[in-house]
């Protein structure tokens, strides 16, 4: 159920922009999200991720795997914004002595900040789904290849982060079977307390622990014995190249965040 990570390829346009593109539009409409604040704004940005959602030609069901797991931190979020922000209030009850009030301000920063996290992980998803590692890696790279001037290990750095994103659907699969394994022994995950469910997961999280580090050490067996050494001197078999697909999503994108800008200046 894990889709961050994981690569689905197919024949669209947003599949063949070039990586170093991709991740900088979601970088930039991720900090755009934190500037707008009025509905014309928001119907701007959903327009941007109805067109990058359903223009990767991957199923919606798919992609909103990649929202489930993040529903009880939307949830969370929603719920202590609702009642922790001051402003007019519009309904107020009292809960073991304590009066609290849900405002108009709360109503609508709680639906903001549910909306932004909803559009962000949305983004991020359908970048690593129409990404793949290979492709992720070179435009983490390229992007970073100007602090290599102050000896940042650029290349090193973009593996990392590759890799730690890759693994992710693999951790998430070895948990899944852990935990059934550990079930199978009679092992009780739901009952109890707080503190008792967490000594619950000790079970679960040492054999975890134990199975990343054996895959760590068979990764890095791997590379060492295809003679990886770092970055310095590597050359691509593929190199990639801006092309008119990609300045014409530019262009789509800057006119979509200037429209959205002149919401929030005008409203």
């Amino acid at each position: 159920d894990i889709v961050i990570g994981q690569y689905v390829p197919a024949d669209s346009f947003i599949h063949k922009m070039d990586s170093k593109i991709k991740i900088l539009l979601i970088f930039f409409f991720i900090i755009l999200l934190f500037f707008i604040n009025t509905v014309p704004g928001y119907i701007v940005a959903t327009i941007f991720v109805g067109i990058i959602v359903f223009g990767c030609k991957i199923p919606f069901k798919f992609i909103l795997k990649g929202v489930r797991p993040m529903l009880y931190i939307f949830l969370f979020t929603g719920i202590l914004n609702l009642f922790l922000t001051s402003g007019t209030p519009l309904v107020g009850f009292s809960v073991f002595g304590l009066n609290i009030a849900i405002t108009y301000e709360g109503i609508k920063v709680a639906s903001v900040m549910v909306v932004r996290l909803l559009y962000l992980v949305l983004a991020s998803t359908v970048l690593t789904l129409t990404t793949s590692p290979l492709q992720l890696t070179d435009g983490i790279e390229r992007l970073l290849k100007p602090f290599s001037v102050i000896k940042v290990p650029v290349h090193e750095i973009a593996m990392m982060m590759s890799i730690a994103l890759r693994f992710i659907p693999t951790l998430a699969e070895e948990m899944d079977k852990i935990t059934k394994a550990q079930k199978a022994r009679g092992a009780d995950f739901e009952s109890g307390n707080i503190i008792r469910r967490a000594k619950a997961l000790i079970p679960i999280l040492v054999p975890l622990f134990i199975s990343a580090f054996r895959r760590a050490d068979e990764l890095a067996v791997a590379m060492e014995s295809r003679c990886y050494h770092g970055g310095h001197g590597r050359t691509k078999m593929k190199q990639s190249h801006m092309s008119k697909r990609d300045y014409l999503a530019m262009t789509i994108f800057l006119i979509l965040a200037a429209f959205a800008l002149t919401f929030e200046c005008i409203f």
